[in-house]
């Protein structure tokens, strides 16, 4: 991958920008949109328009125009869900057990080594890979297994101002259920979350820690301290897990009495272990409240239905097309990286968004599923109802092709950054 400044650019022509970010009378050539023209003044996207008239790549006064020749761009990258603190561990943990919880185990044996040095080494590492593969917005799950504040919470925090003109790094506490079965302890963590920059209130919720009353703890506090919420929920594949049945039910109650943020909804495997008319209900009163759910296509597919010696028969993913069909905003992550949960990955989202091609049969990557790994908007209280690039940073990612039949298979890219801010 190639990283290089948009700061002397002023005109980028030749782009196949994707079907989404385009306005819906964009003129259409071949059945697909026709090119563009990006124009850029001062680091930032002054318009977009249909590509009619292209020339070569040249000077023009104090810029330069660009020709792209019709290979395919996105804007800046988002990695929607991320675990920097348990990142690039797996070479020390030795053997392991397959499935989640034997994860979860080995990862708690693990913190003893989680020094400073030790977590900042790898966050760097990761924000670094991250950065490359052209993402901009990167949300971490930080572990929080006592009502204080853990180490890696307040390094991250540190992290996030060295990375700020590169990469926003936002934090999300992962709260287990059992710390917040009273009031107190909920309040007292929702109270250090609300101190702290670009942070989000989280748990794991799961049917081998299930209190209904500690989710209504969170929820209560989230509220309470104006905090979005980010749930690891229903991260199996049993019939009988209700966690996100539940927050959606405290999710209308808090919207009809007004105040209620963004939750966010990670995982989610279980709708796919419901029966066909509950689970589809269920999205139905989903996309009449401020959620949105993230797909973690390659640690579901490692981890769920996992037995050693036996190949798995259920592929442990959400339901991804019924609730993009009802609206309800779907991002891509990455999720565990060299880790007890996956021992693969570097943080790129288009190598996420590729495996989910394969394992949810994404048709049209390109023009209807690249939005899952662009658009940070969809994690806020206020999404854009029409996706645009006109206003945006420049930060693109251009990749080294032009067919969208075939992308993701072609990850090689140019990564183009509007700051001259390069290390």
């Amino acid at each position: 991958m190639i990283v290089m400044t948009t700061s002397l650019v002023t005109t980028i022509t030749g782009a196949r920008l994707p079907r989404w970010l385009l306005p819906r009378d964009w003129p259409q050539k071949e059945g697909a949109p026709a090119s563009a023209t990006i124009e850029i003044e001062q680091g930032s996207i002054a318009a977009v328009r249909p590509d009619w008239k292209r020339e070569p790549n040249k000077s023009t006064g104090n810029g330069t125009l660009i020709d792209l020749e019709g290979a395919l761009v996105l804007p800046a990258l988002v990695e929607t869900h991320a675990h920097l603190d348990k990142a690039y561990t797996r070479s020390r943990l030795g053997a392991l057990a397959p499935g989640l919880l034997p994860a979860i185990a080995a990862m708690h044996e693990d913190r003893a080594n989680w020094t400073d040095d030790d977590l900042l080494r790898r966050a760097n590492r990761a924000l670094e890979a991250a950065w490359t593969a052209g993402v901009t917005y990167l949300r971490t799950h930080v572990d929080w297994w006592d009502t204080r504040a853990p180490r890696a919470w307040q390094r991250f925090g540190e992290l996030a101002q060295t990375w700020r003109t590169r990469v926003r790094l936002e934090r999300v506490a992962l709260v287990p259920l059992p710390l917040i079965d009273g009031v107190g302890n909920a309040r007292e963590i929702a109270s250090q979350i609300a101190a702290s920059d670009d942070a989000v209130l989280g748990a794991f919720i799961h049917t081998s820690n299930y209190v209904r009353a500690s989710i209504d703890h969170l929820i209560d506090a989230a509220a309470a301290a104006s905090l979005a919420l980010d749930l690891h929920i229903d991260e199996e594949l049993d019939a009988h897990a209700f966690g996100l049945e539940h927050v959606t039910t405290r999710a209308e109650q808090h919207l009809r009495a007004g105040g209620l943020r963004r939750i966010v909804c990670s995982h989610a495997c279980a709708l796919a272990a419901r029966d066909e008319d509950s689970a589809l209900t269920l999205l139905d009163r989903i996309s009449r409240v401020p959620l949105s759910l993230v797909a973690l296509p390659t640690t579901n597919l490692l981890l769920q239905d996992a037995r050693a010696g036996r190949t798995p028969r259920r592929r442990g993913l959400s339901l991804l097309h019924e609730a993009r069909s009802r609206g309800i905003p779907v991002l891509i992550g990455s999720d565990n990286v060299q880790d007890a949960f996956c021992p693969l990955g570097n943080f790129d989202p288009v190598e996420a968004l590729g495996i989910g091609v394969l394992a949810a049969q994404l048709n049209d990557p390109f023009d209807r599923w690249s939005d899952s790994i662009c658009r940070a908007d969809w994690l806020g209280d206020a999404p854009d109802a029409e996706p645009t690039l006109v206003g945006r940073r420049a930060d693109l990612v251009v990749f080294e092709t032009d067919d969208p039949h075939t992308w993701p298979s072609a990850t090689a890219r140019r990564v183009l950054r509007a700051s001259a801010d390069l290390t």
